[in-house]
């Protein structure tokens, strides 16, 4: 049997995952007690992190510098702390990072065994050009977008799809938080 595996990302209506630039501040400054609540209920069962070393060194420099204090948000400090697996040629450990183990290899191959051994749930936030390796290779059980109420043209980047293969989307849940962010909830299927 294998285990579910969530590409968790957050999107501008745009579909940018990030900003360059501008003063947006952390989640575009739209979050409300809704969102940071909901998040830190998805991230209280036990489940595995599984990170691309981008993502991974990102996420430890923010968290290291506290630049953010959206980077302080409980959500963020469980994830944190939940089991991760960082898919990674070039990081070697130990990691910066409480429960985390880098693993070396194809990201396929690595996701592929996990999500056969592991008795967790596995997620990952972010990591975008491994996670839609993963949806390609039909290793992505759930694609769960959260998405702000803002466009973000002249500031956007990483672009969540760009370079994606084409998918057919089974909506399987949807939410409204906060009264303006939604969160959409996809069983991905490659397009044929």
């Amino acid at each position: 049997m294998t285990v579910t595996y969530t590409f968790d990302v957050f999107s501008s209506l745009d579909g940018y995952g990030g900003v360059s630039g501008g003063d947006w501040g952390g989640y575009w400054g739209k979050q409300g007690h809704e969102l940071l609540d909901h998040r830190l209920a998805l991230y209280t069962p036990e489940q595995r992190m599984v990170f691309g070393a981008n993502t991974y060194r990102a996420f430890a420099q923010l968290l290291a510098s506290g630049a953010e204090e959206s980077v302080r948000d409980p959500w963020v400090l469980r994830m944190r702390n939940l089991p991760a697996t960082v898919v990674s040629t070039t990081l070697h450990g130990p990691l910066d990072w409480p429960d985390a183990t880098v693993v070396s290899g194809d990201a396929i191959e690595v996701v592929a065994r996990l999500k056969e051994e592991s008795e967790v749930p596995l997620r990952s936030h972010g990591s975008l050009s491994m996670n839609r390796s993963l949806m390609a290779a039909g290793l992505v059980d759930r694609v769960q977008v959260t998405l702000f109420p803002v466009i973000t043209g002249q500031t956007g980047d990483d672009p969540v799809f760009r370079g994606a293969a084409d998918f057919d989307l089974e909506l399987i849940e949807s939410r409204t938080l906060d009264g303006n962010i939604q969160e959409l909830i996809y069983r991905p299927a490659l397009h044929i």
